[in-house]
């Protein structure tokens, strides 16, 4: 039954909050309770700042990606191959697999997210070490499942065998991030070994390998021999970093075809764009350039690192392109610190634990060092 409204003077309109009205709708409240992924600051475009929040690459495109990305410009009224048919084949042969132990999605979280929507639900648990990627607790809250978190070592590893020891009856995915970030240690293939030993093969187990190029530690475990030895294993890539296409946003993941399969089922069609498509295609054509881009940023680290810690800075081993400051409840004021240099240097802070800083240019590490100088004079 319609009920009229009640009629009003004329030229008069009743108060908003005495208007009645149906309720609006609310989210479920798993959603509802998430909290917001931050993304690393932006700052203000009219007085560019030094932008080391956000593990970007600190070099632009390369000349045959910029080509590539041109020519796709004139198809973008057409849609995408829905399979990302052409760049899943030429990530398989990158890696020695076959393209049906690939699949393709926008940008490795959005991969993840499909991984955990295929195997996590209402009732299971997710394992990961903390603090790693923020997204993984989002995420896995998204789906349903719950996030069981096992703190990392001293020296900002995983704890494997704190991790082995917290599988339950309904852990359904294990994720490991190496290099982690935001603290930059890499599982070495022992430490990995060592959890796989321990978990049952039911686990699927995912090896988030993000800022693999970087890489240097010959003890690191190697993800595409690993996926030989475990059948319950997928590995989890991105050219968001290495690559530089951070923008177009594509990721990727490995593993045996059984667990891919219901992986490609989640995906949203068309989600991997005509133009990010033919770029990650390039890239992989311009392996050279790329693996001698990241020496260059690996360069910096180890320079970053050495200057760092001559400079009196307890940090842990680092094998991505970022570097973890871990300074407790001094994070807002360091944060405020660099962000008042000229020009602003912006870091992502992690409230009462630390600052993750990614490796930028020559020049923009040295203004990261000496603002640093300056706080340890400040606050020796």
């Amino acid at each position: 039954m319609l009920v009229p409204m009640p009629s009003e003077p004329s030229g008069q309109t009743p108060p908003a909050s005495s208007l009645p009205g149906p309720s609006l709708p609310t989210p479920l409240p798993a959603i509802a309770a998430l909290p917001a992924y931050v993304p690393g600051a932006r700052g203000d475009a009219a007085v560019p700042p030094i932008k080391l929040s956000s593990n970007e690459s600190p070099d632009g495109p390369l000349p045959s990606v910029t080509a590539a990305l041109a020519d796709a410009g004139g198809l973008i009224h057409r849609y995408p191959d829905m399979a990302a048919s052409e760049l899943t084949a030429r990530i398989a042969a990158h890696i020695g697999r076959e393209p049906a132990h690939v699949v393709a999605g926008a940008g490795s979280v959005a991969v993840l997210a499909h991984l955990l929507q295929a195997y996590a639900g209402e009732g299971d648990e997710v394992l990961f070490a903390w603090r790693s990627f923020e997204a993984y607790p989002i995420l896995t809250r998204i789906a349903g499942a719950t996030p069981v978190t096992v703190p990392l070592t001293a020296d900002a590893r995983h704890d494997v065998e704190a991790m082995a020891a917290a599988v339950t009856d309904r852990t359904r995915v294990a994720m490991l991030c190496s290099p982690n970030n935001p603290t930059g240690p890499a599982l070495t293939t022992a430490e990995f070994e060592a959890f796989m030993a321990a978990v049952p093969t039911r686990v699927l187990v995912i090896l988030d390998e993000a800022y693999l190029e970087y890489v240097t530690d010959p003890d690191v475990v190697d993800g595409p021999a690993a996926l030989d030895r475990h059948p319950n294993l997928v590995l989890l890539r991105t050219f968001s970093k290495a690559y530089g296409l951070a923008s177009l946003r594509v990721g990727y993941a490995v593993g045996p075809e059984a667990l891919i399969a219901p992986v490609r089922a989640c995906v949203t069609p068309f989600s991997v764009s005509g133009p990010a498509q033919s770029a990650a295609i390039a890239s992989l054509e311009a392996g050279d350039e790329l693996v001698e881009r990241a020496h260059t940023v690996v360069a910096e680290r180890e320079r970053v690192l050495a200057a760092l810690r001559a400079d009196g800075w307890s940090i842990p081993d680092s094998q991505g392109n970022f570097v973890w400051l871990a300074v407790g409840e001094d994070t807002g004021a360091l944060v405020a610190h660099l962000g008042g240099q000229q020009p602003s240097i912006l870091v992502r802070p992690f409230a009462g634990e630390g600052v993750r800083v990614t490796v930028g240019s020559p020049r923009e590490n040295d203004a990261l060092l000496a603002a640093l100088a300056r706080w340890q004079g400040r606050t020796g």
